[in-house]
């Protein structure tokens, strides 16, 4: 539960992470969503973190030690920032010799370095360096809460398969994605708040506490050491199967983090090639990697309308709540819809709300007597809830085509599909921002690039096609129905909606 928190609570970094790359290292709107899409690159790689878990123990556990790991490497790395990194970039002896390694980039500059190191390609030297150690720390951080995570779903999955009573599946993800909620609510409103108080320097600093406490609630852990017998039991039933029992149904009764890795691999390969998993895990990338101008807009919202850290915590908090209004919404009204149709009329409502942001960008809103901070508040509990009902039966969509035997590294899969997506579209929306000229203080193209990231969220309709054999039942028909999977017959037990 303290893991499922801290990840949602993390959150408390997010603006004081903005602020520090936007003011104290002065990037611009491009550079500043390229690197948001590197900085999610450690979560399009989950199944590798799940597959070490599961193959490679560490110190004789193959839980508590991988998160214990990650805790204090997220503690380390978060206190790097908030210490400037003990001042190491200041250290004239390094910068110079920053320099001297990097003589080929600095003389690109023109800058001539000879016997003493020059004070312009020295503050370049110190600038350049601290940017990659920043741009390193914050990847890290963000692997360290990968790992855990993937690492407490395995553990969530091993307690629920472990126990007879059905309602303890339900109990524990529930719990868990509670516990990850209220840990974004909590630091919805402080991430803005503290940065009015304090730099962002001392937030990174309080955020270390919180992996910290990861790692340290990660040695209670009731966890069996693994041994030798054990190992070999599952290795001569793994290895009593032939190759297509991998994937089939029939591997069921051993525990697929029993598997070598290179069993589980051979199992994930054989469940990616079916039609009826690959062509939904397509259309989900496609949904997923349209283009976004999040970065532009935040600089137009802080530099044009000149909104502070404060008041974008504030948005952060309302449009959380937003967002659990939406899972309500979902549970009450849209179990019963059919996931394909969730995911087209989303998609075409959200098109034209998103295009209501062109009021905010050429000041029609203040025309129309709407205040801009009343405007962002709307526009963004709209999207926030909308944006909630269009993902959460993504998440249904994937847990659904599964096939047993296979489920949580599949699952983990599919996944970090979505979230590679998530970084092309946001890789693409920074090559657009730059393209069309769009910096911190000019955003005369502001309103094109808005057009084009809105209208492009549309084509992945042309392929919704591909949802007909998985999407075309709704949630509620999918707890309750035997479905063929290609594998072998089995009952269609599907994750919930919580089953992140």
């Amino acid at each position: 539960m303290t893991i499922y928190f801290v990840e949602g609570a993390i959150g408390l970094a997010r603006l004081a992470q903005t602020f520090y790359l936007k003011d104290t290292l002065h990037l611009g709107p491009a550079e500043m969503s390229a690197l948001s899409g590197i900085f999610v690159l450690p979560w399009t790689i989950k199944p590798v973190y799940g597959f070490l878990s599961d193959g490679v123990p560490l110190f004789g556990y193959r839980r508590r030690s991988y998160i214990v790991i990650a805790g204090l490497l997220g503690c380390f790395t978060y206190s790097a920032l908030g210490a400037n990194f003990w001042g190491l970039f200041d250290d004239p002896s390094f910068v110079a010799s920053s320099v001297d390694s990097s003589m080929d980039t600095i003389s690109t500059l023109g800058t001539t370095v000879s016997g003493s190191v020059s004070e312009s390609s020295a503050l370049f030297a110190g600038h350049f360096s601290s940017l990659q150690a920043t741009v390193a720390a914050f990847v890290i951080g963000s692997a360290s809460i990968a790992v855990s995570d993937v690492v407490a779903d395995g553990i969530v999955v091993q307690r629920t398969r472990d126990s007879d009573d059905p309602k303890v599946a339900g109990g524990l993800q529930s719990l868990c994605w509670g516990s990850a909620s209220i840990g974004g609510l909590v630091s919805a409103y402080f991430s803005g708040s503290l940065l009015e108080i304090m730099g962002p320097q001392q937030v990174f600093s309080i955020t270390a506490a919180l992996p910290f406490a990861v790692a340290a609630i990660a040695l209670l852990i009731d966890e069996e050491p693994v041994n030798r017998d054990n190992s070999d039991t599952a290795l001569n039933a793994v290895n009593s199967m032939d190759a297509s029992d991998t994937a089939s149904k029939n591997c069921q009764d051993v525990p697929i983090e029993s598997f070598g890795v290179k069993e589980q691999v051979a199992a994930l390969w054989s469940a990616l090639k079916l039609p009826a998993v690959w062509k939904p895990a397509l259309f989900l990338f496609l949904w997923q990697s349209t283009p976004t101008g999040e970065g532009a807009f935040l600089y137009f919202m802080t530099n044009d309308l000149g909104m502070g850290p404060e008041f974008l915590g504030r948005v952060r908090l309302v449009t959380a709540g937003a967002s659990l209004l939406g899972v309500w919404g979902y549970q009450k009204f849209l179990r019963d819809v059919a996931i394909k149709d969730i995911l087209f009329w989303t998609s075409i409502a959200s098109a034209p709300l998103g295009l209501s942001q062109l009021l905010l960008i050429t000041h029609v809103n203040r025309d129309l007597g709407i205040p801009d901070g009343a405007f962002v508040f709307g526009d963004d509990v709209a999207l926030a809830i909308l944006g909630e009902l269009a993902f959460l039966p993504t998440l249904v969509l994937a847990a659904r085509i599964c096939p047993p035997g296979v489920e949580a590294v599949l699952f983990a899969t599919l996944m970090s599909i979505f979230n590679g997506a998530s970084t092309v579209g946001t890789e693409v929306g920074a090559a657009l921002t730059k393209y069309l000229g769009i910096t911190e203080s000019n955003f005369d193209n502001l309103a094109l690039l808005t057009v084009i990231c809105n209208i492009s969220s549309l084509y992945p309709l042309l392929f919704i096609g591909w949802l007909d054999e998985a999407g075309s039942k709704s949630e509620a028909d999918a707890e309750v129905e035997t479905i063929d999977v290609p594998t072998g017959e089995s009952k269609g037990v599907f994750e919930s909606i919580e089953d992140r």
